[in-house]
């Protein structure tokens, strides 16, 4: 017993030294900075409803902070609102508005720099240039804010929600939408992106470059400029998010640039110009995704090799597979193919016969955009059923020998 206490006794005077401060109008503090500069470590400051006009305010001690009933932290457009230090700090419950910008410096609502375990949760933020920006941390959390840019050009906005090397990262359940990217992952290992909505964005829903072993899941990303892109990393796990009407002239669903080693999972690819474009990317299982209503479900370029794409549904798209070459070196097994007019004789669940799922059509369009100029035309569809019976300028390798005869539960 007398063991047990001598533990435990630094962490109970820890707590019954932990003190509470109060700002407000009718608070012992007035203003936050004083809170600030007064508070110890393992403090909490509880800031009471109102407009705080105080410039940038660092936290440069372990404390938490507060906010009761949104109190609106106001940067006026002239600085940086909340700049972070120092390890073990959570964030929670305020409006933060109307952030600086500079070309020279990515100006943030909140930024935390150099300091682990920081939690930043239940907060609004309103044009920041960047909305909540972490730079070389370990542990973050970034959890139910809701950040709202205004729509301005891209080289003059920041990301919602940014992460500049970094591990062990969970940024789950936020709304993000009107910034340049709406997550933002560079040199970023062990991290988790769960449960965010992120639409309407500039440039990309998400954009990850040069993050292994890290996993994304039941997201969604919806109408963004360019869709998802994920770039120069290898062993991500995407599951079960929603890719949904991202369009545009270099839009995808989801972009896969020079990445290896990753698993697509229960995914729907719903109403983009391309559900996945894949370039240099190696060693991706594809399975049990749905694919409906797209320009191009998959487009996969000639760099591609040893992919497996298996028991996807494809549904409705305009072109189900395109490519840019002939050689074959992906694997295609037991995907429902919608244009497949193939029969079951032996009633097994997959066709007797092979579907090759690149049309005439999408190779000529590929080689000449302005072909789709003469799509759903009585010429296109001659040309395709002509291919089908002799093949002769589409990648003859390139099929699924077992096609499902009805959709695959996903």
């Amino acid at each position: 017993m007398k063991f047990l206490l001598t533990l435990l006794s630094p962490l109970l005077a820890f707590n019954l030294s932990a003190a509470a401060l109060h700002v407000g109008a009718d608070q012992p503090y007035s203003n936050i900075r004083t809170a600030l500069e007064n508070a110890q470590k393992g403090d909490t400051i509880f800031v009471h409803e109102g407009i705080y006009t105080e410039g940038n305010l660092a936290i440069e001690k372990s404390l938490t902070l507060i906010g009761l009933n949104f109190p609106v932290l106001d940067g006026q457009h002239n600085c940086e609102i909340l700049t972070v230090t120092v390890s073990n700090v959570t964030i929670r419950g305020f409006e933060i508005r109307n952030s600086g910008q500079l070309s020279t410096l990515d100006v943030a609502g909140i930024k935390v720099l150099s300091a682990n375990n920081v939690t930043v949760e239940e907060n609004r933020l309103r044009d920041c240039n960047f909305g909540i920006y972490f730079s070389n941390t370990v542990g973050g959390r970034v959890c139910c804010n809701d950040i709202r840019g205004i729509l301005k050009e891209e080289q003059n906005s920041g990301n919602g929600v940014h992460f500049w090397k970094g591990s062990n990262a969970v940024i789950e359940e936020n709304y993000i939408t009107g910034q340049r990217d709406g997550i933002y992952f560079e040199f970023v290992t062990e991290s988790e992106i769960r449960g965010n909505t992120s639409e309407k964005n500039l440039r990309y829903g998400l954009h990850f470059m040069f993050s292994h072993n890290d996993k994304y899941l039941q997201n969604t990303f919806r109408n963004n400029g360019a869709g998802v892109a994920v770039m120069y990393s290898r062993q991500v796990q995407m599951f079960e998010n929603q890719f949904v009407q991202n369009w545009g002239s270099s839009a995808y669903g989801i972009l896969l640039k020079d990445i290896s080693d990753s698993h697509i999972w229960k995914n729907t690819f719903e109403r983009n110009s391309a559900g996945v474009y894949m370039e240099g990317a190696s060693r991706i299982t594809m399975e049990q995704n749905l694919f409906r209503e797209n320009g191009w479900a998959l487009r996969v370029q000639a760099s591609c090799d040893a992919n497996v794409v298996r028991q996807n549904n494809f549904i409705g798209n305009s072109f189900d597979v395109a490519t840019n070459g002939h050689t074959v070196l992906n694997t295609f097994e037991g995907n429902y193919w919608d244009r497949y007019e193939g029969y079951d004789l032996d009633r097994d669940g997959t066709g007797d016969v092979p579907f090759r799922p690149v049309s005439l059509y999408a190779v000529v369009v590929e080689r000449m955009p302005y072909g789709l100029m003469l799509m759903r035309s009585f010429m296109v569809y001659l040309l395709d059923k002509a291919e089908k019976i002799i093949p002769s300028l589409t990648p003859e390798q390139l099929m699924d020998e077992k096609p499902a005869m009805k959709p695959v539960e996903v």
